[in-house]
């Protein structure tokens, strides 16, 4: 995405929403430095909005869930996607913005019959059996209506919002243009790399908002999984979807985070002929429920590498005969073969006490946005290590192991890649449901088949042959394309026209304390021009002061205009 200024006055409505937000809740500081203060002063003779006090007493923390809160659903959905990267947001922020929920009342129904019917060109009759108009779920992109096949199998069809992908988009356009401000104007938070946090969250989002896109997944994840019966994925009808509408089946069952409290949880038919006519009850062990779930999670991410992102309780259930079943497959992370053989090579050598070859992962899986002092991320791992060095695996946390490794990433400035991060909450969070299922759940105990089946697979013979190939055909590559390298080297030698890009770094404060010099230094020259203007007027030796006089009141105004510039940049 590319900056583009104009955006902002453009739409100058929105735009002054924000800064209404963020100066009613105490972010003025915040407005001045972006240079959006004159923006809100324009719009507010035109829309009449003025600030409120914001209250003092609240926390910063808290004050920022509200903002985010009050600027829509989508600001809601970046929130609940920052909440996933402990290695940027600290841990106090974390907890608060994990409270954003969506409040969004659903659309009128009437509306979602009419963008159904527009979808699919047929009228609603004619698609389903039966339609149920009343909204089952509703959220920010879109809501879920039940409806009937022909056949008379349930469905769920799920209906983008109306006008959904133009406020998306106009929101990421203007958060895309105040976060090239914020990285522009505000030094100490480029360590966040605020544009990249965008970016990452505009990919995240234009893929929920593709439907079509969300079946295809659910389509690869059946592939996948399709000779594990303990994970049943939805049947999705493609003569029923399109890009805004997603129509599968639809799943009866209980969530995962009920099912402790469930005494009978399911109850059948009677078998024809038994001499009772009490159905039976099934009864679903939820320890074995937990055990199915983290060896699913596991497959997918280390042997797939692809995995749900999102497996909160909400979006789990637990059908009849104890199969487990995922639902709302928008938001998914994927892990390469390297990635994963990466982490694999990480947990060895914590396993191994190998401090010097854990450091070199963390910085080769990592990115460091600061400079990195070696020694003391030597001494810190090393600590993290002698913690759980020695801990048996059915006593380790393995929630609170990767919460402490992602502590120490951020306290040095190391960011992880979103998919990463993706993975490490979901762990935490599978850990969580698994505890609550059931006490004596440990997620370790699940990550060691894998993790011990991965380092096997790296030594076979086969797989070494393999990669000794691959390294074969990456040279006889390189010996090939030697030669052009050179002569277009030689080419532009020869022409005159070889080009060396230097990339400076830490220069920012050198540069700025030049421009600070230079615009004291005009200050002082305006200043003195004043002076010397005005004695020479007061002495009465310049001739025409018809002519002198409205220059130097019109050269006095003009100087007054460019000293207020200056002391507004804050660089004087």
């Amino acid at each position: 995405m590319e900056s583009h200024p104009f955006r902002l006055i453009r739409n100058i409505g929105r735009t002054s929403e924000i800064v209404t937000v963020l100066l009613n809740h105490g972010f003025s500081d915040l407005v001045d430095r972006i240079g959006l203060r004159s923006v809100w002063y324009r719009s507010r003779q035109i829309f009449s909005r003025k600030p409120h006090e914001p209250a003092r007493h609240v926390k910063m923390v808290e004050r920022i869930r509200v903002a985010l809160e009050s600027l829509g659903p989508t600001y809601i959905k970046f929130g609940q996607v920052m909440s996933t990267r402990p290695d940027l947001v600290p841990q106090e922020m974390l907890k608060e913005l994990k409270k954003l929920q969506e409040r969004v009342p659903p659309f009128p129904s009437r509306e979602a019959v009419e963008r159904l019917e527009t979808e699919l060109g047929a009228p609603v009759s004619e698609l389903f059996a039966n339609f149920d108009e009343t909204p089952l779920a509703a959220g920010s992109l879109g809501q879920v209506h039940r409806a009937v096949h022909f056949d008379g199998t349930p469905l769920a069809v799920k209906i983008r919002r109306p006008g959904a992908v133009r406020n998306v988009e106009r929101d990421l356009a203007l958060m895309y243009e105040i976060a090239v401000l914020i990285d522009r104007n505000i030094a100490e938070a480029r360590i966040f790399d605020p544009v990249g946090l965008v970016n990452h969250f505009a990919r995240s989002i234009r893929r929920e908002l593709n439907f079509a896109r969300e079946g295809r997944t659910m389509d690869e994840f059946r592939r996948l999984f399709r000779q594990d019966a303990t994970l049943y994925v939805p049947t999705v009808y493609w003569d029923l979807t399109t890009e805004a509408v997603l129509t599968m089946e639809y799943i009866d069952g209980l969530r995962i985070d009920e099912l402790p409290q469930q005494a009978e949880l399911f109850r059948v038919p009677a078998v024809p002929g038994s001499t009772t006519d009490v159905p039976a009850a099934i009864r679903i062990d939820p320890a074995q429920v937990a055990a199915n779930g983290a060896r699913i999670f596991m497959k997918q991410a280390f042997e797939f590498g692809v995995f749900h992102g999102d497996p909160h309780p909400g979006n789990i259930r637990i059908k009849r005969d104890g199969t487990i079943c995922l639902l709302d497959y928008g938001m998914i992370g994927m892990l390469d073969e390297k990635t994963r053989e990466q982490l694999i090579d990480l947990l060895v050598a914590i396993s191994r006490q190998n401090v010097d070859a854990a450091v070199k992962l963390v910085l080769l899986i990592g990115e460091a946005y600061t400079e990195i002092d070696r020694v003391l991320l030597q001494v810190d791992m090393r600590d993290f290590i002698a913690n759980y060095y020695g801990i048996p695996l059915e006593r380790m946390n393995v929630g609170r192991l990767l919460s402490d490794f992602v502590g120490i990433l951020a306290n040095h400035g190391i960011r992880c890649p979103g998919s990463l991060m993706l993975l490490i909450r979901s762990l935490v969070t599978l850990e969580g449901i698994g505890r609550e299922l059931d006490p004596d759940f440990n997620l370790a105990t699940h990550l060691q088949p894998f993790v011990e089946r991965m380092v096997r697979q790296r030594f076979q013979p086969t797989k070494i042959a393999e990669r000794m190939l691959e390294e074969a055909r990456k040279m006889v590559e390189l010996a090939h394309e030697m030669p052009l390298y050179v002569n277009r080297t030689m080419k532009k030698i020869s022409e005159n026209d070889l080009r060396i890009q230097l990339e400076h770094r830490n220069l920012d404060h050198f540069i700025m304390e030049m421009e600070r010099s230079s615009n004291r230094l005009v200050v002082g020259m305006v200043v003195a021009a004043l002076i010397v203007a005005s004695a020479l007027i007061l002495a009465g030796k310049v001739s025409s002061p018809w002519i002198s006089v409205p220059m130097y009141v019109s050269s006095s105004l003009l100087a007054i205009w460019l000293v207020f510039g200056i002391f507004r940049s804050g660089r004087l």
